[in-house]
């Protein structure tokens, strides 16, 4: 076994995986079961579902926490998490219930994780397939654009819900996270990270879509309104920060370097290429 992989291993024992889902009856018995493969600590939080997604877990060695009514992705995440902390976790991975990440991606993640424990691991899907989606790439371009300036420091598919989130983090950061702020709240807690001195690294994954998952529940217009209001009033509170803005636009995102012992600093095209797995089955 190879030191990567070693620390990924080690990290998987203290690490909860969390995965938040509203009417996944399709696919949330696949994910749950590929990511039992990988860890034994993970946390389902089904947010109101009405199509018997939580039925869909029976049997399965996972902690299924129900949501009376559906409270939005940002409180279910929120749960989930005060649920690990209880737990003792040492990190926290995320991923979406709908099948689009690949659960064998996550010892990947956690082996950044162990290496750089002061960030947050995002999973940044591939430019050309998030283009697949027009409207739904210019939607994340422009949340990019916007967190990274209210961060000062530059991000790279800021809205990819593959994450891992270390616990020291989690146990500081303070975010309202009502139903309005499903997507804005996984935003906000990249800059407050950020505030707190914690920085981002993306690593590359593919993003798949699987037959009979639902579209998705991220709506272009209103919820890069909702973003774009939450870093106005942080640009606002802070004097629009041209510092971040700067930082934003000549920056370069970190990604872990090609020798696998280190973070390097790449223009975000090439990075793209970074670490990227042969995908041919």
């Amino acid at each position: 076994m190879n030191a990567g992989s070693q620390s990924a291993t080690n990290a998987l024992i203290g690490y909860w995986v969390v995965i938040p889902a509203y009417n996944e009856a399709a696919t949330i018995r696949e994910v749950a079961s590929r990511v039992l493969r990988e860890s034994t600590n993970v946390i389902v939080v089904d947010d109101g579902s009405t199509d018997g997604t939580a039925e869909a877990l029976v049997g399965l060695p996972v902690a299924v926490l129900r949501n009376p009514t559906n409270c939005g992705k940002a409180a279910s995440l929120w749960r989930g998490f005060q649920q690990a902390l209880a737990a003792g976790a040492s990190g926290v991975v995320t991923l979406d219930g709908d099948g689009q990440h690949e659960p064998e991606d996550i010892p990947r993640l956690l082996a950044e994780a162990a290496a750089h424990p002061q960030h947050v691991i995002i999973g940044a899907r591939r430019r050309d397939q998030r283009r697949a989606a027009f409207w739904r790439y210019g939607a994340n371009r422009v949340a990019d654009f916007w967190i990274s300036w209210a961060a000062g420091y530059p991000f790279d598919d800021s809205q990819s819900g593959f994450r891992v989130y270390p616990v020291s983090l989690l146990s500081r950061v303070k975010i309202k996270h009502g139903k309005a702020r499903s997507f804005v709240f996984e935003s906000e807690i990249l800059i407050e990270a950020t505030r707190l001195g914690y920085r981002s690294l993306p690593v590359p994954i593919e993003a798949l879509r699987r037959p009979g998952a639902r579209p998705s529940y991220f709506r272009p217009v209103l919820d890069i309104a909702r973003i774009t209001r939450m870093v106005g009033w942080k640009l606002i509170s802070r004097g629009m920060c041209p510092i971040g803005l700067y930082r934003s636009l000549f920056g370069r995102a970190s990604y872990p370097s090609r020798g696998g012992d280190g973070v390097e600093e790449v223009p975000p095209d090439e990075s793209l290429s970074v670490g990227r797995r042969n995908t041919n089955r």
